[in-house]
C-alpha cells in the first residue's frame, strides 16, 4: 500500500514565518519520492479567529457574560463594530498587502484602543526612529493583542499567539491535567482546529499524520488533533515527534497517551519517518523501528532495533515549503527594538548550517542528548546550493539559520560562497562569543548579508562562566559583540539569572556588566530568563557537584525533563526577575541607564562591585585575535585601477601611483610610491587572489618581499595598508 504523508504542526508557534520541522521532513520525504503535504494549523487557525466572521462569533460569546468582564474587556466589546469593520483591512495590511493603510493607522483615529496602547506614551520617543508602516505595524499589533486579551478572558484562557495551553505542557510530570482537558468539551479554538484538519484529511487522504510538537505550547493541540483523527478517521495512523518529545518525552510510560496517538519518534525525524512507513507498507517489523514509542498489550514499548544510521546532512534533501500559505504570515511588531523584532517581523527561510552544537560542553544545556552532542556540519557549497533553492522556491531570501550554535568557519565560508556567487542574502543566527570572532570575520559576514546574531552571555560573571563551562569570559564576549557592532551587526545577549551558587551581589554585579554593555551600544538586545534546571544536563546528571539539591520528582510517567531543585547555597533568585527584566526592557530602548541599580527592585539589593568603566576597560586591553599565529587573508574590495604620475621636486623626478577604487558610494584614491602601487595593483587583480578564496598570509608575505619592497610587517602596519583593509581586505 503506498504510503501519503500529512505533516501538521498543531497551533500555535509563530506569527511571521512557517517552523521548519515539516518542511525540513517534507524534504527529506522529496528524495525518497514519497508523496507528503504539510499545513501550518496556527496561522490557519489565527486567521480564522481574527477575521470578520471569527471576531463576529467572539462578541456574541463574549456578550454572554459581559458582565462578568474587566472594564477593559468591557470597553472591547463596546467598541465591536469598530473591530468588526477594521479587522480584515488591519490583516491584510500585516500581510504587506495594503501598505498604503499604515497612514490611516497612525493617524490614531482609525483603530478602537483599549489597554494595550497605554504604554504608547513611554514609546512615543522610539517612533521618531520608525518609519511610518513600522509605526502602523507596531500599533497594529497593539490592536491584536487588545482583542486576544478578551479571547483570553471570554473565551478561552489558554490562548496565546505562539503558544496554546502552553501550562498543560510545562513541567507536567504526569499526564493527568493534560489528559482532562482534553476529556473536557472543545474550546471555540478547538473547533476551529477540527474544522480545520477535517478538511485537510479529506481532501489529502493521508495514511499517516505526523504531528509537530516543539513546544509546550502546542501540545495539547497536537493531542486534540490525534483525539479527533482518531474518533473520526480511525485507519490513519498518528505520529509525535519535535523538539518537546525529544526533551521530554524520553522515559514515558503512561499508555494513556496512545489514546491519541499511535507512534512518538525522538530526536532526528528522517530515518525514523522512513523506517515507520515501511513498517506501515509492511515491509518492516515493529521491533525494527528507530527510536520509536508504541503501546503494545497496555504497555508502553521503545523500538530500537533498526540497524541503519541516521542520515547524514548531505543526504536529508533541501527543506521544502511549498503548501504553507507563506504570504499569509503577518509581520508584526511587539517592540520597537530592531534586533528584538526579527522573531516576530519578516518571513525567515529557516535552514539549519550545522547538527549538533559544535562546542557541547555548557552545563546548563542538554548536551547529553542527539541535537546537541552529535556534531556534523555540513559543507558550505551544499549549504549555498540550498539556500538559492529556497530562495527559487519561497520568493524570500531572507534567512534564520537556526543552529544551536553556528560554527565561525562554516560561516565564514558560507559567507565568502554567497559573495562568490554574488547573491543578495539577508540572514541571521545563533552564535557563542568565540574568539574566532574578529572584527575582519565580522566585516566579512556582514558583507555576504548577515544583520544580526544572537549569543548566550548567560549570567556576566567570570566565576559562573567557569562553572558554567562556556569557554569565553566578560572581556571576550565585550570584544565580540564590539567586532559585530562595529561591523554593522546586530547583537542579542541571552542572559541567565538563578545559576547554582549565584549569590544576590554577583545578580547585581551582572546587572551592571548588561547596563554598561548597553550603555555603550555594544550589544541592542537581551533577555533575561532563570536558570531551569534538566534532566539531560550535566548538572541535572550530576546536581551535587554544583551544590543543589532535586526537591521534585526525578522521574515522571509522562514528561521528564524538567526537575525542581533548592539551591542552598543562592540567593532567592525568583526575587530578582520583575527588576531585572523592567531594567532590561529600559535599556533596550536606551533609556534608565542613570537610574541606580537598586531602585529596580522593590527590596533591599547589594551595592554593585563593578566600576562604571569596566566594560570600557574591557574593549580598550588588547585584542585577544591577535594572539592567532596562523592568519590568512581575503580581498573582498572593488578591482583597483592605477594612474601613474611624475613629479619633480628639487629637479629630481618622483613616480607615484594612484590606486582608485570604486565603491558604492565614492571613489578613493590611494596613493604611494610606483613600486608599491605596481604590485598592489598586480596582486588584488590576479586572479588567485580576486576570487574570494582564503590564503594564507605567507602567500602575501612571499610576493611582497619577492619584489623587494621591503620589511613586510612594516607594509601592514602602514598607512597604505590600513587604506586597503577598510576597502576590503581582511585578515582572518
Amino acid at each position: 500500500m503506498e504510503q501519503k504523508v500529512l505533516f501538521i504542526t498543531p497551533p500555535f508557534t509563530q506569527l511571521n514565518t512557517p517552523y521548519p520541522a515539516t518542511a525540513y521532513l517534507k524534504g527529506f520525504l522529496n528524495t525518497l519520492h514519497i508523496p507528503s503535504f504539510q499545513a501550518d494549523l496556527g496561522i490557519e487557525v489565527i486567521l480564522a479567529l481574527f477575521s470578520k466572521k471569527g471576531l463576529t462569533d467572539i462578541f456574541q460569546e463574549a456578550e454572554k457574560t459581559r458582565e462578568t468582564l474587566s472594564p477593559n474587556s468591557q470597553r472591547i466589546v463596546d467598541l465591536q463594530d469598530s473591530y468588526i469593520q477594521t479587522i480584515d483591512t488591519v490583516i491584510s495590511f500585516l500581510h504587506d498587502t495594503n501598505p498604503t493603510l499604515a497612514h490611516l493607522i497612525c493617524e490614531r483615529n482609525y483603530l478602537p484602543e483599549a489597554s494595550r496602547f497605554e504604554q504608547l506614551e513611554d514609546l512615543e520617543w522610539a517612533f521618531g526612529t520608525m518609519g511610518i508602516r513600522d509605526k502602523a505595524r507596531h500599533l497594529a499589533t497593539l490592536y491584536l493583542e487588545d482583542i486576544s486579551d478578551l479571547i483570553i478572558e471570554a473565551i478561552d484562557p489558554h490562548f496565546g499567539f505562539s503558544r496554546y495551553a502552553e501550562r498543560l505542557g510545562r513541567s507536567a510530570s504526569t499526564f493527568d491535567q493534560l489528559h482532562q482537558a482534553l476529556l473536557n468539551d472543545n474550546t471555540y479554538i478547538d473547533l476551529i482546529t477540527i474544522d480545520l484538519i477535517t478538511n485537510l484529511i479529506q481532501k489529502e487522504k493521508p495514511t499517516l499524520v505526523a504531528l509537530s510538537a516543539p513546544f509546550p505550547g502546542n501540545l495539547y493541540s497536537a493531542f486534540k488533533c490525534g483525539q479527533w483523527i482518531k474518533k473520526h478517521f480511525p485507519t490513519i495512523k498518528i505520529v509525535l515527534g519535535g523538539g518537546y518529545a525529544n526533551t521530554e518525552l524520553r522515559s514515558i510510560i503512561d499508555t494513556r497517551v496512545f489514546e491519541f496517538i499511535d507512534y512518538i519518534t525522538l530526536d532526528d525525524g528522517e530515518r525514523p519517518l522512513q523506517n515507520l512507513l515501511e513498517h506501515l507498507a509492511g515491509n518492516r517489523p515493529l521491533e525494527k523501528l528507530k527510536r520509536t514509542f508504541t503501546c503494545n498489550d497496555k504497555e508502553v514499548q521503545y523500538n530500537n532495533g533498526a540497524t541503519e544510521p541516521d542520515y547524514k546532512q548531505k543526504d536529508v534533501g533541501t527543506p521544502d515549503y511549498t503548501d504553507l500559505p507563506l504570504k499569509r504570515y503577518l509581520s508584526v511588531i511587539e517592540l520597537a527594538n530592531p534586533m528584538h523584532r526579527l522573531w516576530s517581523d519578516g518571513r525567515w527561510n529557516k535552514l539549519t548550517l550545522a547538527h549538533g552544537c559544535y562546542w557541547g560542553k555548557c552545563t546548563f544545556c542538554d548536551v547529553s542528548l542527539d541535537y546537541i552532542k552529535t556534531y556534523e556540519a555540513a559543507t558550505a557549497k551544499l549549504l549555498v546550493d540550498r539556500i538559492e533553492q529556497l530562495i527559487e522556491q519561497t520568493g524570500n531570501n531572507g534567512f534564520h539559520f537556526v543552529d544551536e550554535a553556528a560554527p565561525p568557519a562554516l560561516m565564514r565560508d558560507v559567507a565568502l560562497e554567497i559573495l562568490r556567487r554574488k547573491l543578495t542574502v539577508v540572514w541571521w543566527t545563533n552564535i557563542r562569543f568565540e574568539k574566532s570572532f574578529s572584527y575582519d570575520l565580522c566585516r566579512l559576514l556582514a558583507r555576504s548579508g548577515c544583520i544580526a546574531v544572537s549569543g548566550g552571555l548567560e549570567v556576566a560573571s567570570d566565576r559562573l562562566l567557569n562553572l558554567i563551562d562556556k569557554g569565553v569570559t566578560v572581556q571576550q564576549v565585550a570584544q565580540v559583540a564590539d567586532h559585530f557592532t562595529q561591523a554593522g551587526i546586530m547583537v542579542h545577549a541571552y542572559l541567565m539569572y538563578g545559576f547554582p551558587t549565584q549569590t544576590a551581589q554577583e545578580t547585581i554585579d551582572s546587572m551592571e556588566m548588561v547596563r554598561q554593555l548597553f550603555e555603550l551600544g555594544i550589544v541592542q538586545s537581551g533577555f533575561w530568563h532563570q536558570f531551569a534546571l534538566t534532566a539531560h544536563s550535566p548538572i541535572g546528571l550530576d546536581p551535587t557537584a554544583f551544590k543543589i539539591k532535586i526537591t521534585g520528582l526525578e522521574n515522571g510517567s509522562f514528561a521528564n525533563n524538567d526537575l525542581e531543585h533548592s539551591d542552598p547555597t543562592g540567593a532567592d533568585h525568583a526575587l530578582f526577575s520583575d527588576g531585572l527584566k523592567k531594567s532590561l526592557f529600559n535599556y533596550m530602548h536606551g533609556i534608565g541607564f542613570d537610574m541606580p541599580l537598586h531602585s529596580w527592585f522593590d527590596f533591599k539589593t547589594p551595592r554593585t562591585l563593578i566600576p562604571r568603566n569596566y566594560i570600557e576597560r574591557c574593549l580598550d586591553t588588547p585584542d585577544f585575535t591577535e594572539e592567532k599565529t596562523q592568519k590568512r587573508f581575503v580581498w573582498i574590495g572593488p578591482n583597483p585601477s592605477i594612474q601613474l604620475t611624475e613629479s619633480k621636486k628639487k629637479g629630481k623626478v618622483i613616480q607615484r601611483s594612484i590606486l582608485q577604487f570604486n565603491t558604492l558610494s565614492e571613489q578613493i584614491e590611494i596613493q604611494c610610491s610606483q613600486t608599491l602601487g605596481n604590485w598592489i595593483f598586480s596582486f588584488l587583480r590576479n586572479k588567485d587572489i580576486n576570487n574570494l578564496k582564503i590564503n594564507k598570509l605567507e602567500i602575501m608575505k612571499s610576493n611582497f618581499e619577492s619584489q623587494q619592497l621591503g620589511d613586510f610587517e612594516t607594509f601592514l602596519n602602514s598607512s597604505t595598508c590600513a587604506q586597503l583593509r577598510d576597502l576590503g581586505l581582511l585578515i582572518l
